[in-house]
């Protein structure tokens, strides 16, 4: 079974997609595969899967009762695998056999699981953070204000001075390039001009003293692993997970946009892009990232 997870892998990570999306994707890989040998299904090559081995697969996962979100995130990436692999006709959503609905997971709401993190809250992970390495703290602050996902806010580095110069020349907006979701450059809003420069050059200053890194790391790997580390053992967990920065960022955006002029679908939309989602997902915005408390 080794050479078929082996496989299944190196098809998980060419499928494309960002470091956290293609990690994810391999672990579903890995877990499929190791799934396989203990449903006693004795495959070693991607060619030999058939719609009878994926069934068996999601329904030993709905037995454990994993969330039907999970389980359509994992029948996503299996697709995308399978799809990668040229095996196209059983990658289909539409598959009569393998669509969501035929087995079972569908219907899961995707309303945001988690909170928008309270000042309380944050600071206590910052002190934490700042205990222990503080340019995670560093980066901690870059999500929570400029709405950056973990890899954007750890690749951030490439992108500091430029920002400075950006917020120094009056510019609303800073634009986001380095750990962006499938490759996507956005512009993300400046929603408070002087915290923002004051941690921007925090970051630089920190950077110029720690070998041009805001996270002291030989990979990019290694600084997302470590920054995920610190804020786990800091207590982002649950409703306060990573993302939660986020959530409170898109709160704030929200509110900054009303307070100039916006109307609210106008300001669920331009939230929409300062996150990079698009224009057209601010129902996705008022749906997932700003229930009420």
């Amino acid at each position: 079974m080794a050479k078929l997870e082996k496989q299944l892998v190196t098809l998980a990570r060419k499928g494309g997609g960002g470091f956290k999306t293609v990690s994810d994707r391999s672990k579903i890989a890995s877990r499929f595969a190791g799934r396989l040998a203990r449903l006693n299904i004795q495959i070693r090559d991607v060619k030999h899967i058939n719609t009878r081995h994926l069934e068996q697969y999601m329904k030993s996962r709905l037995d454990e009762n994993i969330s039907l979100r999970t389980l359509q995130n994992e029948m996503s990436a299996l697709r995308n695998i399978l799809t990668t692999a040229g095996r196209s006709k059983l990658a289909d959503p539409n598959h009569d056999r393998l669509s969501n609905q035929a087995l079972g997971i569908a219907g899961a709401k995707r309303d945001g699981a988690k909170a928008a993190i309270s000042d309380q809250k944050l600071n206590e992970i910052i002190h934490f953070a700042m205990s222990k390495d503080q340019g995670v703290a560093i980066a901690i602050q870059l999500a929570r204000y400029l709405g950056l996902r973990t890899e954007e806010a750890v690749q951030s580095v490439k992108s500091l001075k430029t920002w400075r110069q950006s917020i120094i020349n009056h510019h609303q907006r800073v634009r986001v390039v380095f750990g962006t979701k499938g490759g996507r450059p956005r512009d993300t809003t400046i929603l408070n001009k002087e915290k923002v420069l004051a941690i921007v050059n925090q970051a630089i200053r920190y950077c110029d003293e720690n070998h041009g890194r805001l996270i002291d790391k030989p990979s990019l790997h290694k600084a997302i692993e470590r920054y995920r580390n610190i804020v786990r053992d800091g207590g982002m967990t649950g409703k306060n997970a990573p993302h939660s920065l986020r959530y409170a960022y898109a709160r704030d955006a929200v509110n900054f946009h009303l307070a100039n002029g916006m109307s609210q679908k106008e300001a669920e939309a331009l939230v929409s892009m300062d996150l990079g989602h698009g224009d057209g997902r601010g129902h996705y915005v008022a749906r997932v990232y700003n229930q009420p408390d």
